[in-house]
């Protein structure tokens, strides 16, 4: 054959395919890009009501009056003006709000969400070191621990959809900080992503770290990069063991329904507003030791914040016990999926299996909840939300 002709009908075969794969490609990337816009959209239209909190009818007050705790949050301040002075003037730009900033509400568990403030994806290696820096000052070590590895999990979903990493990976999680760090004025910051979201409040010495949501899909890594990797086990293990605690009749009060067959959290996403009557157990019902496994259950959630201010809002929920219900939806052995929750005026913990999105296509009950998919919701009630309650009271004392 002509060598000449040859590389022609090579070159030709190049044009075609990529006349085939290039469009289709980009038609690809614009499609997930109107599939986000949508998303966002529709979501941010929820926030035109103003924030009123999960309440239980009408908001409570006096629950959360400012105070001094004693422990320091200058840790947490240092390391907030060290991340914002690592950044670009640029960055810097798109990252910092108002303290009263709606941003706070627009955090979402899903990939598809558009986010604002700087991207993991677009720091050097230093920033995200400063980035790691301001979350672990916030945090537990524990706490740290599992927000890394859901961002690793988040990796392992990816590579689970064909190295999908256009809408999964490690680095898809984004940091903004409201108001200025201050030792006495009002601030905080917000890391978001796919199943890992903070919020992070602070006022003076006071700290609220709601809303908090923890997930993953799966939640054990078998394969790839990051094997070996998992959280939430404990949280279902204990939770479970809390339920195998109580009596035949204690059990039958906890137990809203034996069935599940879908999501059932209610705090999560764009959910600031619910309306939710307590149901289940009350821990009037439970005996001394029920009691404290019940607390126990309760701290392995608030143990995710830096060990000073978790032991600050384990006082909070001792003080409210009288009035808190843990409430139980679905099966009762190991291996099968359920709902529970603890609920009381001062915090919402929720613990879901839930089912299958990023892996729907590997489950043979893709309609049905799984132990491999499970979120985590933590909110404050009654109004105190994003640290919204003590930024209420701190505008009645302060002219601003």
């Amino acid at each position: 054959m002509n060598p000449r002709l040859a590389i022609a009908g090579f070159l030709m075969v190049l044009l075609a395919l990529a006349a085939t794969f290039g469009p289709a490609a980009a038609q690809r990337g614009d499609e997930l890009q109107q599939m986000r816009q949508a998303f966002t959209d529709r979501n941010d239209a929820t926030l035109a009501e103003p924030y009123r909190g999960v309440t239980s009818g009408a908001p409570e007050g006096g629950l959360f009056p400012i105070r001094a705790t004693g422990v320091s949050t200058e840790p947490v301040r240092r390391a907030a003006q060290a991340f914002l002075a690592a950044l670009t003037p640029a960055q810097r730009a798109r990252t910092t709000y108002r303290i009263d900033d709606i941003e706070w509400r627009k955090w979402a568990n899903q990939d598809i969400y558009i986010r604002q403030g700087v991207s993991f994806l677009d720091m050097s290696e230093a920033q995200r070191e400063r980035a790691f820096d301001l979350i672990r000052a916030g945090l537990s070590a524990r706490g740290f621990k599992q927000t890394r590895d859901i961002m690793r999990l988040n990796y392992t979903l990816g590579e689970l959809n064909g190295d999908n990493f256009d809408r999964y990976g490690e680095w898809r999680y984004h940091l903004t900080v409201m108001g200025e760090p201050s030792a006495t004025e009002p601030w905080g910051w917000q890391f978001d992503g796919h199943h890992a979201v903070i919020n992070y409040f602070v006022l003076g010495d006071q700290v609220v770290m709601t809303p908090l949501f923890a997930g993953s899909e799966p939640v054990i890594a078998r394969t790839g990069k990051y094997a070996g990797t998992s959280v939430l086990q404990e949280e279902q293990k204990r939770g479970l063991a809390m339920l195998h605690a109580l009596n035949d009749a204690q059990r039958r009060q906890a137990i809203v329904s034996v069935t599940k067959t879908g999501n059932n959290n209610v705090g999560e996403a764009f959910k600031d507003n619910q309306t939710l009557d307590y149901a289940g157990i009350h821990a009037m019902e439970l005996t001394d030791a029920q009691r404290r496994q019940l607390l126990d259950l309760a701290a392995l959630f608030v143990s995710n914040m830096r060990e000073g201010h978790a032991r600050v809002k384990m006082d909070e929920l001792r003080r409210h016990l009288d009035r808190t219900f843990f409430a139980w939806i679905g099966g009762t052995e190991a291996g099968t999926v359920f709902y529970y929750r603890i609920h009381s005026p001062v915090v919402l913990i929720e613990f879901d299996h839930q089912v299958p999105v990023g892996l729907r296509h590997l489950s043979k009950t893709p309609t049905l909840p799984n132990p491999e998919h499970i979120h985590v919701v933590i909110r404050t009630p009654n109004g105190n939300d994003y640290g919204k309650d003590l930024l209420r009271q701190h505008y009645e004392r302060h002219a601003h």
